[in-house]
């Protein structure tokens, strides 16, 4: 492959990507986990009605390239005008687009140091220059990462509420609050994929067209249409209109158009699922207190779990779980990789996952 001429940007980043699937720690493995909880998806599952509409959909057809119709009917669900809106595949997708919208090499991006990868991958990607600030009280803040892109002069600065991977959350008007100390020239990227998981009063209590910032969401969590990658970002109209200078016009394919339009219909469904992963949450936390350890407060549809210690023993728990055939994930940065991520699960799945706790526990006290 030496004939293969990369650019130096691309030549001096690693081969990897942000996650590792369960998928590859099956085969791995060599059998599948008993219980996926993990990767933060809905195993509830979507809306029949989604589940009806993406299998009667034609799929000789391309996908409208404008996504008209789920674009429209987000903006009345947002109260805003379709061209606050922009369709795409994931907030993954929606995320690589945005960045390569607006940084080039050397421009500096804000995160907290921690916090979601997928979006440091992009910037990486596109040669940015990252610069993090550490999370407050188990909390992404605010104020210290508005601090820092008016010191790094940043073009970008991201913030997710409710977070991955602690489940923390701030009520938006506390956010809208803290914007006033927004650099002018910097776009506040707010991921909202969790949001419908949260308290009311967690979404952003501003206009969709705010200049200052683009709001990301997602049909993957509550919506349980995780396999479709359908994402959306809400946001001035100039900058929405920016998307279509770089996105893939068929990335959206027409059955999982059909599918979230259809589900963001069912609001009824909806509901029941919010149900379901509040359940599903007190009944995490309560194993998790039953084996000794502390859950942390979650507006999302997981519970990340305390285990005590270092990062050493929250990864042997990690693994011993694993090892009894269950899927979760764990923070990447110190102080939050104490910790262990369980996501919401069937009450099947949380079942082995009680049963499974202790011995994990047991193995990881051993060393």
């Amino acid at each position: 492959m030496t004939h293969v001429r990369l650019t130096p940007l691309a030549q001096s980043l690693p081969a990897t990507v942000p996650f590792v699937g369960p998928e590859n720690q099956e085969r791995v493995r060599g059998q599948a986990f008993d219980a996926r909880l993990g990767a933060n998806e809905n195993v509830f599952g979507p809306s029949p009605r989604a589940v009806q509409a993406m299998a009667e959909t034609p799929q000789w057809m391309y996908g409208d390239p404008e996504s008209h119709d789920l674009r429209t009917a987000l903006a009345a669900h947002h109260r805003c005008t379709p061209a606050s809106i922009m369709v795409g595949e994931g907030i993954d997708g929606l995320l690589g687009y945005l960045v390569r919208l607006t940084v080039q090499s050397g421009d500096a991006v804000v995160t907290s140091a921690g916090a979601y990868p997928t979006f440091n991958y992009h910037v990486a990607g596109f040669g940015g220059t990252l610069h993090t600030v550490p999370y407050v009280n188990d909390h992404e803040d605010p104020a210290s990462l508005f601090a820092k892109a008016a010191e790094v002069d940043a073009k970008l600065v991201y913030l997710a509420n409710p977070d991955n991977p602690m489940g923390s959350h701030h009520r938006g008007a506390y956010i809208a609050a803290a914007m006033e100390l927004l650099p002018e020239s910097t776009l506040l990227v707010l991921d909202e994929a969790y949001v419908e998981c949260a308290p009311e009063g967690t979404a952003l209590p501003l206009p969709a067209d705010d200049p200052r910032v683009v709001r990301m969401r997602t049909f993957s969590k509550v919506y349980g249409l995780a396999g479709a990658r359908v994402g959306y970002a809400i946001g001035h109209p100039d900058l929405i209109e920016s998307f279509h200078k770089v996105r893939n016009h068929f990335g959206m394919n027409r059955a999982a158009q059909a599918g979230a339009l259809a589900a963001l219909g069912d609001q009824t469904y909806l509901k029941n699922i919010q149900q379901q992963i509040a359940q599903a949450r007190t009944r995490i936390a309560q194993i998790a207190q039953d084996n000794g350890l502390m859950p942390l407060p979650s507006a999302a549809n997981f519970v990340t779990i305390d285990c005590g210690r270092d990062s050493t023993f929250a990864k042997a728990v990690l693994d011993g779980l694993i090892t009894r055939g269950i899927f979760v994930r764990m923070p990447f940065v110190a102080p939050q990789n104490r910790c262990i991520r369980i996501s919401c699960g069937t009450p099947e799945m949380l079942d082995v996952l009680a049963a499974a706790l202790p011995g994990a526990l047991a193995n990881a006290e051993k060393g």
